[in-house]
C-alpha cells in the first residue's frame, strides 16, 4: 500500500512578525521612507569616501582658487562642485565630511543615550531624593538654550571636535533622562514587574533587563530626532569656530571658512549648506516614521 500523505512544509511565520510589522506602518510614510533611503546613502558615501572622492580634501590647488562648478562657463571639469578660497575641490571634502557628521551625530547620540538611560533608570526606579537631585540637575541644564549651554562650556574645555562632541551630549542628555524616568515610574508597578521582583531579581536586573526593553520605542524615536539636532549644533559650533578645527573637512567649518565669500562665490557656502539641510531632514523624516511605527497609539489597522 502507497503512502500518499503529502507533506507539507511548516514555515515559521512568528519569527520576523515583528519586523513585517514594523516594515509595515513605518512603509506607510513616503517622506520616512525616502528619509531612510537617503540616510542610507550618506553612510555608503561616509564609508567609502577615500574611493569615492576623487581628490584629496586637504589637497591645495592654488592655480584654481575659487573655481566655480563644472557646468558653469569658467568651471573646470577637473573640479565637478567647484573649489574652495585656497583651491580644496569643495566635492572631495563635502564626502569626507559625510563621516565627520555622521561620526559627530553617533557619538554625541550614544554618550547622551547612556547617560540619559542610566540617570533615568535610577531616577524613576528609587525616586525619592535620588530622583529629587538627578532631576533638578536636569532642569538646570535644560533651563539654558542648548546651543549657548554647547557653547559656554566648548569655550571652558577649548575648541575641538571631541569637546564641541562632549558639549553637545550633556545638553542632550536631560531629554532621554526625563523621558526614561517617565517610562519607569509607568512600568515599574506593572504585574510583571511585581512577578519578576517576588521571583527574587534583584534591583539591577529589574531596572535593566525587566523595565528597560519595556521603555526602548520612545528612547528610539528621541535618539533618532537626537541625531539630527546634533549635527546642526556641531555644524553651528564648527561654524563660529569652536567645533571641528581647519583644515578638517566638516560641512560647519566649511561654512565659517566661506562666509566672506557669499557674494563673490556663493557655490561655497551652498553646498555645504545642502548638505546639512538634506542630512537633517532626512533623519528628522525617518524620526517621524519610527514614531508611527513604534506608538501603539498612532498605529491603524
Amino acid at each position: 500500500m502507497t503512502d500518499t500523505t503529502e507533506i507539507v512544509p511548516v514555515v515559521s511565520t512568528g519569527r520576523f512578525a515583528g519586523l513585517r510589522e514594523f516594515w509595515h506602518y513605518f512603509s506607510q510614510s513616503r517622506g520616512a521612507v525616502l528619509g531612510l533611503v537617503v540616510f542610507i546613502l550618506l553612510i555608503l558615501v561616509a564609508l567609502f569616501a577615500p574611493w569615492i572622492a576623487p581628490h584629496d580634501p586637504t589637497e591645495q590647488y592654488k592655480q584654481f582658487f575659487l573655481a566655480p562648478p563644472a557646468w558653469d562657463p569658467g568651471g573646470n571639469p577637473q573640479f565637478l562642485l567647484g573649489t574652495d578660497p585656497v583651491g580644496r575641490d569643495i566635492l572631495s571634502r563635502l564626502i569626507h565630511g559625510a563621516r565627520f557628521s555622521l561620526l559627530i551625530g553617533a557619538m554625541v547620540v550614544v554618550l547622551s543615550v547612556v547617560g540619559g538611560i542610566v540617570l533615568g533608570l535610577v531616577a524613576g526606579y528609587f525616586r525619592g531624593w535620588v530622583d529629587v537631585v538627578i532631576m533638578r540637575v536636569m532642569d538646570l541644564i535644560l533651563a539654558f538654550p542648548p546651543l549657548l549651554l554647547a557653547l559656554v562650556l566648548v569655550t571652558v574645555l577649548g575648541p575641538g571636535l571631541v569637546n564641541a562632541m562632549l558639549a553637545i551630549a550633556l545638553t542632550l542628555q536631560p531629554y532621554f533622562a526625563r523621558l526614561v524616568r517617565g517610562s519607569v515610574m509607568a512600568e515599574r508597578n506593572r504585574e510583571y514587574v511585581t512577578s519578576a521582583r517576588l521571583a527574587g531579581a534583584g534591583h539591577f536586573r529589574l531596572m535593566l533587563v525587566t523595565i528597560l526593553p519595556n521603555c526602548l520605542a520612545p528612547i528610539i524615536v528621541q535618539a533618532t530626532l537626537s541625531f539630527s539636532d546634533a549635527i546642526l549644533n556641531a555644524a553651528a559650533l564648527g561654524f563660529l569656530g569652536l567645533g571641528a578645527q581647519p583644515p578638517t573637512p566638516e560641512w560647519g567649518t566649511m561654512l565659517a571658512n566661506a562666509r566672506e565669500f557669499i557674494q563673490r562665490a556663493p557655490w561655497v557656502v551652498t553646498f555645504p549648506g545642502l548638505c546639512i539641510l538634506v542630512t537633517v531632514l532626512a533623519i528628522n523624516l525617518i524620526g517621524d516614521g519610527l514614531r508611527d511605527a513604534l506608538d501603539p497609539k498612532l498605529k491603524r489597522s
